[in-house]
Parts: structure tokens; sequence; C-alpha cells
């Protein structure tokens, strides 16, 4: 087993932590709140920390997962940033869904404190977090993932290792993208079939069994039928994440007109007051417009 620091306890970190304590490996846990990291002690034991720098010190393995670019910025670096703790030859691993750009200069200071950084997002949402049935995409060098790995299992479904550093965020903004179309469909379909006066629970029983069938479907349409919009991650999250997959198309010449427009559904949502609600909010929106 090892020694571990974890950085971030928000509804995905808490849990993800929680699982490598019962692991048995030994973990000590920093969070910008420091009621919350006491709270985790008081659940899972372990210990906790004053700041990243403090939480990483003797640690083999330090994870984060927060909230964007900055937060990640100030959980790294300075006199109090984790890697100022960091020994020789450790491994940071990011779960942050953050800019190819962030984690570039990120991986560069690490490497130049002699320290192995991986960017490994993660997809499973908070549900994912809670039952370790995690979905994790990585990138950086083959020796630092192989490291971690067993590690990671603690709660993942899936870990695979995708390319360089900088893939595995890669990799998330094409799950993210993919995400944003495919609950546009769904709440599209649904809104049809309210229109036409079908049963929504009925015209998905059966659509779901062929070639429209997919994780957003079967885990989400009975709520948006409900309108409880509760559940899983938030529309603000989700704008910020569409916002790095647009400003990297920018960059890489992508063409992503699906995206930036139910992006900006998201924007209409968020002026509708539900910033917090999770993303088959899109339905709702069309709900609204009669």
């Amino acid at each position: 087993m090892a020694k571990l620091a974890f950085l971030g306890l928000g509804v995905m970190g808490a849990p993800m932590a929680g699982h490598l304590q019962k692991a048995g490996h030994d973990v000590t846990v920093y969070n910008r709140t420091a009621s919350r990291a006491q709270d985790w002690v008081d659940t899972y034991g372990g210990a906790m920390a004053t700041t990243p720098r403090a939480a990483a010190e003797g640690a083999e393995f330090v994870l984060a997962c927060v909230g964007n670019d900055d937060d990640l910025r100030s959980v790294c670096v300075g006199d109090d940033g984790a890697f100022a703790g960091m020994a020789s030859g450790t491994v940071f691993v990011d779960h942050t869904t953050v800019s190819a750009k962030v984690t570039a200069e990120l991986y560069a200071q690490a490497d130049t404190a002699h320290i192995s950084f991986v960017d490994a997002p993660i997809s499973g949402g908070q549900a994912g977090a809670e039952n370790a049935a995690l979905s994790i995409m990585c990138g950086g060098d083959e020796g630092a993932y192989a490291r971690a790995e067993p590690i990671l299992a603690a709660y993942a479904k899936l870990c695979r290792r995708i390319g360089e550093s900088g893939a595995g965020q890669m990799t998330k903004m094409c799950n993210q993208i993919a995400i944003a179309g495919l609950v546009q469909g769904l709440s599209e379909a649904l809104h049809f079939a309210e229109k036409a006066g079908l049963d929504g629970r009925a015209v998905v029983e059966v659509i779901s069994q062929g070639a429209a069938g997919s994780w957003q479907m079967a885990n989400r349409y009975e709520t948006m039928l409900d309108d409880a919009f509760e559940h899983g991650f938030a529309v603000d999250w989700m704008r910020k994440d569409l916002g790095i997959c647009l400003d990297t198309a920018d960059e890489n010449g992508a063409s992503l007109p699906v995206t930036a427009l139910v992006d900006q559904f998201y924007k209409d949502v968020q002026k509708m007051g539900g910033g917090r609600w999770d993303t088959s909010s899109l339905f709702k929106r069309l709900r609204a417009m009669g």
C-alpha cells in the first residue's frame, strides 16, 4: 500500500479519496474549505493537512480533483503548492477537467522538478465516483502511468493511457462534445413526443432498445420527464468544459457547430436560473419555450 495525498474534496474528490483509504492506502487530504477535510477524516480516517505542500510531503503519489485551471495551479505551484513538497521521482495525477494549455504548463514545471505529471480526467459523474465506476482517460509518460494505474484502480471501471501528456484532457473534450449532442438530441425527442401527445416513457422503452439507445437515455429520461434536474454534472461546469472544447477547436481547426450551439442553449439554462441543474436540463429549456 502507498502513502498518498488527495487534493480537493468536492462531490467527486471526497468519495474517490475515500475509496483509496478503504483500499488500505495511507491518505492525507487537503481541501480549501478545511471543514470538508475534517468531515472526510471523521468519515474515512486518514489525515488532513492545511496546505497542498504539507499534504504532499512524503507522499508517493499526489492526486487532485479541483475546479478549473486556476484552482489546479493554486494547489500545484507556489511556496504552499504540492510540487514544493513532492520528492524527486514521485507522481502527480490530475483528475480535474482543465485546458490542454495548463496541462502542458504544469507537466513542464513538474518535469523540471523531476516529478511525473499524469493528466487523468474522469467521466461517470457523482454516482461513478461513489460506486468506484469511473472511466479515466490518461495522458503522460508510460512509466508514470504504469505506476499510477494500480492506485487509480480503487475507483476506476476503466482506466487507459491514450497518449503523451495532454492526451487525457483532449479525450475528455471528446467526451463532453459527444454528451452535449446526445443530451440535446434526447431532449428534442422527449419534447417532440410530448407535443405529439405520446407517452414519453413508452416511447423511450421502445427506442432505447434500438440504435437510439444511450447512457443518457437509460439514466436520465425519467428524471427529465419528472422535471427533476438535481442529478449529476451541473450546467455551470458543463459550460466551463465546453468553453475549453471550443477554445481548443479554434486552435486545432476542428469544426464543432453542434457543440457551439448546445453551449448557447446551456447559456439559456443559466439565464433561467439553472446553473446548478444537471446537464439534462436542456429539456426544461424546451418545455419553457412552449
